[in-house]
């Protein structure tokens, strides 16, 4: 379960991480298409979650004030002390993205009977990864540009998207959405 950054954020954010990794091989850009910000992961479903899944979202989505601003605020390593994913931090503006996020998650579990990581929500795109084969120190990172840190509204929706790994960027598939 996902919320896509607008078209323009994820440009600038896509030129950032290609400044910010430069020709270094052992990263993969996550392509701009790609990027988005995870509010619940649900690993792999069977088919028939996705049909019992529409309606809890969507009933769910109805009763939540949707979040109305965001903003990615910072770059963050996830495992700062073994980097292996590049992300921007997502700032919540309007306050509201937790509790979206929170009626996503409640949802799931009523519907699937999923299981949500016990780890707190840290709202973040990740715009980079360390290939499997290879380790990293952190560095440093220039700031995000201006461009990627104008508020975007969160309005457009939210989407279950389903991965599919492969050679290269895992390609991503939208297979139900709803408002935000």
């Amino acid at each position: 379960m996902a919320i896509e950054p607008p078209p323009g954020v994820r440009a600038a954010l896509a030129d950032w991480a290609t400044a910010a990794v430069g020709d270094d091989p052992a990263f993969r850009l996550v392509e701009p298409a790609a990027m988005h910000l995870t509010l619940a992961f649900l690993g792999e479903r069977p088919e028939a979650d996705v049909a019992r899944l529409g309606p809890e979202l969507a009933r769910a989505l109805g009763r939540c004030e949707p979040p109305r601003e965001a903003r990615v605020s910072a770059p963050l390593w996830l495992a700062p002390r073994r980097p292996h994913v590049l992300t921007v931090a997502v700032d919540d503006v309007s306050g509201r993205l937790s509790a979206l996020q929170s009626a996503v998650v409640t949802a799931c579990v009523r519907a699937i009977g999923w299981e949500p990581e016990g780890r707190p929500f840290h709202p973040h795109v990740t715009v980079a990864r360390v290939r499997r084969d290879r380790h990293v120190a952190p560095r440093e990172l220039a700031p995000l540009p201006e461009g990627a840190r104008q508020p975007w509204r969160t309005g457009a929706g939210v989407a279950l998207l389903r991965s599919s790994p492969g050679q290269g960027a895992a390609q991503y598939e939208a297979l139900w959405g709803g408002p935000a």
